[in-house]
């Protein structure tokens, strides 16, 4: 199957939703036009489809290698990886000041979403680099900027993200990983990391490990825990690569998925490396506070990771889409002469439609997402930057949660839509449903996300920006109600998006009353119904977007600038309301009725 960027609905999202030109206007962004960025999302699309993309099937089926402590990618990869990096992807939205280009980070998630799309395996080295840079960015000395920064944006260097311990999971309060400090102001870790992204790989001259662990007198729990650089080669005073450090790659794990990408057991202090026993790592920031300077690289790739999620059910609805016109079964039901494209079927168009609106509703809730984290940074009034900051803390854990379900969602929906061939490998439907269903768990599983979402972001503010936005679609409402009362294009379609998104914010305002009155006396409640409360909170927000979509396309449409695109766009939308919004209801039940069901919970699962 061919895989091509949607650049055209890309293109919409970022001009119609997203407010591409306020960002532009930014300051810091003065060079930046809007033809920039279509010749950026061209370019994009263009090395994707013709260097990446076509390594998908090859990285699912010969996966990497591992022979003693060194790792062999998949055919390709090397090459494609020497290609990205000589193109500049790597430092997109990286600051100029240390070699990247300086993009908005709503250009840099159109970007990073097509090369997830193309070949997600490929795509989770750069993912975790740019987590290693926004990190070393924020918290790095300028010595460490300096040295680490450049060439990873430069694509000489890549980098990882060090937490999981076979002890530790998500409970990082866990790690024993040890640091000990040497006379020379470094520090020597031993201790054993796995579920290493690219911890070991052919593709670049060095890695740049961030590791958490443990100095010898650290307080116990999270409070004890401090970040470190550890290098897979020692880098010189000159910025030439030294000895090898003592990291060893014990093996790779056998996943199932993302069979392109390399999960490596990561030994520190194996005895196995050049500049003597234990690895030669450099503190980060403050001894201890090495998990809120570890927050921040957690929480780029938890955005990532919903775009991510937005990328697998782009390509699997693309497959689905393709198969569903191709495959000729059975007759209309209005009668035909022969076979007819199941495309034709209405249940396949309805899976179709729910592959195509929640892939298309993640994607405009994601670029939104990245708007108001470019706005928090640069934008000239304080008050701005700090609303827009607060809107986009609250919508990372939705965009993770939300477009990872439903990337497993719509991945199963891709098999399905194949029936049977869907379950033969070689048709490629199954590849995208093995590859999303990791997609919920890493960088924090949906319930870590929900937790996050009901803990720090409804309660510590008193549910402020969720309450804010309910008044935003609110006033949406209205203006679909009065877009119909007008009549023009689409007028009923929109009559049925204003009830359907009413009834969906009510249901949601409803279920956020629930866990504002509920926190302090039925915690346990609360929790038991965090997850449904987070799915809530994306069917709500991405039904928003998706109805500001169907008015843009309406008013295009009423405006005699009428295409295949904008009646699309309003089907999709309209399909939307009538069977994703209505969700919303019965996941707020979930949310209301917790307090008896907390009781009942424990029982029925310790019988």
């Amino acid at each position: 199957m061919t895989y091509r960027a949607p650049t055209q609905d890309i293109r919409f999202v970022l001009k119609e939703l997203a407010d591409l030109d306020g960002v532009l206007a930014l300051p810091g962004f003065e060079e930046v036009s809007e033809d920039l960025v279509d010749a950026v999302l061209q370019e994009n699309a263009r090395f994707v489809e013709q260097a990446i993309a076509p390594l998908n099937r090859a990285g699912d089926t010969t996966p990497a290698k591992w022979n003693d402590g060194a790792v062999t990618t998949s055919p390709g990869f090397k090459k494609a990886f020497a290609e990205f990096a000589q193109g500049g992807w790597q430092g997109l939205q990286h600051e100029q000041e240390w070699g990247g280009q300086g993009l908005p980070k709503l250009v840099g998630a159109a970007a990073s979403e097509n090369i997830n799309a193309a070949n997600l395996a490929f795509s989770l080295c750069p993912l975790l680099t740019d987590g290693v840079i926004e990190a070393l960015a924020a918290v790095g000395t300028q010595e460490q900027q300096s040295r680490f920064i450049p060439p990873m944006l430069e694509g000489r260097w890549t980098g990882t993200m060090n937490l999981t311990e076979p002890q530790a999971g998500s409970d990082l309060a866990q790690v024993a990983t040890r640091a000990v400090k040497q006379g020379d102001g470094a520090y020597r870790l031993s201790g054993q990391k796995i579920f290493i992204t690219y911890g070991e790989h052919d593709m670049a001259e060095n890695i740049v490990h961030l590791v958490l662990a443990r100095t010898p007198d650290a307080p116990k729990g999270v409070k004890g825990i401090s970040l470190f650089i550890v290098p897979k080669f020692l880098v010189n005073e000159d910025g030439s690569l030294g000895a090898r450090n003592d990291v060893w790659c014990a093996s790779l794990e056998h996943k199932l998925g993302i069979h392109g990408s390399p999960t490596a057991v990561l030994l520190y202090g194996s005895g196995k490396g050049e500049a003597g026993e234990g690895a030669v790592g450099y503190l980060v920031g403050e001894e201890n506070r090495g998990l809120e300077y570890m927050f921040i690289m957690m929480n780029a790739a938890r955005y990532a990771v919903g775009i991510q999620g937005i990328a697998v059910s782009e390509r699997a609805l693309q497959h689905a889409m393709a198969y569903a016109h191709e495959r000729l079964q059975g007759q209309a039901l209005e009668g035909s002469a022969g076979p007819v494209a199941i495309a034709d079927h209405p249940d396949v168009q309805r899976m179709l439609l729910t592959m195509k609106s929640l892939t298309e509703g993640g994607r405009a809730l994601a670029y939104v997402a990245a708007a108001a984290c470019d706005k928090s940074r640069r934008h000239a009034d304080p008050a701005v930057r700090a609303k827009n900051k607060a809107v986009y803390e609250y919508l990372v854990p939705i965009v993770k949660g939300f477009s990872t379900e439903s990337s497993v969602e719509v991945a199963s929906l891709g098999v399905q839509v194949h029936g049977g061939m869907g379950f033969i490998e070689e048709t490629g439907a199954a590849q995208y449903y093995r590859d999303a269903r990791i997609l919920p768990i890493y960088e924090g599983t949906t319930a870590i996300q929900a937790n996050d979402f009901v803990g720090r972001k409804i309660l510590r503010d008193g549910g402020a920006v969720a309450q804010g936005l309910a008044l935003e679609m609110q006033a949406t409402v209205a203006q679909l109600e009065a877009a119909a009362a007008r009549g023009g294009a689409g007028a009923d379609g929109l009559a049925l998006i204003a009830r359907r998104l009413a009834a969906a914010v009510a249901a949601y305002e409803s279920a956020t009353g629930f866990v504002l009155s509920s926190a302090k006396d039925a915690l346990r409640a609360v929790f038991l119904g965090s997850v449904p409360y987070l799915l809530l909170a994306g069917v709500v927000n991405a039904g928003w977007q998706l109805a500001r979509a169907a008015l843009v396309a309406s008013q295009q449409a009423d405006a005699g600038k009428g295409s295949d695109f904008y009646t699309q766009k309003l089907a999709t939308s309209i399909f939307y309301a009538a069977h994703i919004l209505p969700r919303a209801e019965s996941l707020s039940i979930a949310v209301l009725e917790g307090g008896v069901a907390s009781q009942y919970a424990g029982l029925a699962v310790h019988a």
